[in-house]
């Protein structure tokens, strides 16, 4: 059995710095040990093999997160989701397959940071399928050293990443656009303006606002009498997922409740909002 289990798990306590002194000082798993523990774990569901596996990744992670400091967001976060991406690579890892775990997770780890840095990189939405989000990364490394691009720029970029030259100039616009201060800056001049000054709201219109009231009460009863065609589990499952003011429940804590798998929630959960969309549509 691997030393590693004399070594404390990391915490978030105390400095960023300390977590990753930390994490670089667990032992790696041997060969042998990552296929006993991977086999423990998928045909025990052995709690303390994962951890084993996850613990001794976890520097893995740090060093693919480093990578990605370049889009402004905390490193911590970063290390966070990355670590996210590791317990997923775990959960899915054969060790029939002859390959080991550091090969296997390098993928989720940096598809759940791809993810992480696409939802909060912009405000807006910088990339939303799957091909935008493979540009949005191949560019944004491209041109690292590189200023706007000029035409034939684009059309050599569009030739090495296998996409049309409009879909290069049109992920480098949104790559070097710039977000806008909805309030501006208490020490701009008095002449100045700031967006917040010239945006009309037109719902703030009486007949606008009366629709809105009407169709939000329309979709209330709606969703009330959608609700009611559900048996008991289906509505408690959909309520507590979508219908509370703070935090819904997992499809964990859920499964945990009801003594079944996660994967089953997440059925019976689909086949009630299908069958809620169905009647509130005929409304």
């Amino acid at each position: 059995m691997s030393q590693a289990l004399s070594f404390p798990i990391p915490t978030s306590v105390g400095s960023l710095e300390s977590y990753i002194q930390s994490v670089k000082a667990l032992p790696m798993l041997t060969p042998e040990e990552e296929h006993d523990y991977a086999v423990r774990l998928q045909q025990n569901d052995d709690v303390e093999a994962a951890r084993m596996l996850v613990m001794s990744h976890l520097r893995v992670v740090v060093s693919i997160a480093r990578g990605y400091l370049g889009y402004g967001l905390p490193q911590a976060d970063l290390i966070q989701e990355g670590n996210i991406g590791l317990m997923k690579a775990v959960k899915r890892f054969d060790p029939d397959r002859g390959v080991r775990l550091v090969s296997f997770a390098v993928h989720w780890i940096k598809a759940e940071i791809h993810e992480f840095i696409l939802r909060n990189w912009r405000l807006v939405k910088i990339a939303t399928t799957k091909a935008q989000r493979k540009l949005f990364f191949n560019l944004r490394s491209l041109k690292q050293s590189l200023g706007t691009l000029n035409p034939d720029e684009v059309r050599a970029m569009a030739g090495q990443l296998g996409v049309k030259p409009h879909e290069v100039v049109e992920m480098e616009t949104r790559l070097t656009g710039q977000d806008i201060a909805l309030e501006g800056n208490s020490a701009d001049d008095e002449d100045s303006f700031s967006p917040i000054a010239y945006l009309v709201d037109p719902s703030a219109e009486p007949a606008v606002k009366l629709e809105q009231e009407d169709t939000a009460r329309r979709h209330s009863e709606g969703l009330a009498a959608a609700l009611e065609s559900l048996d008991a589990r289906s509505r408690r499952i959909i309520e507590a997922r979508w219908l509370q003011e703070e935090g819904g429940a997992t499809l964990h804590d859920l499964a945990a409740e009801y003594g079944v798998s996660a994967e089953r929630i997440r059925q019976i959960e689909q086949k009630a909002m299908q069958k809620m969309k169905a009647l509130i549509g005929e409304n």
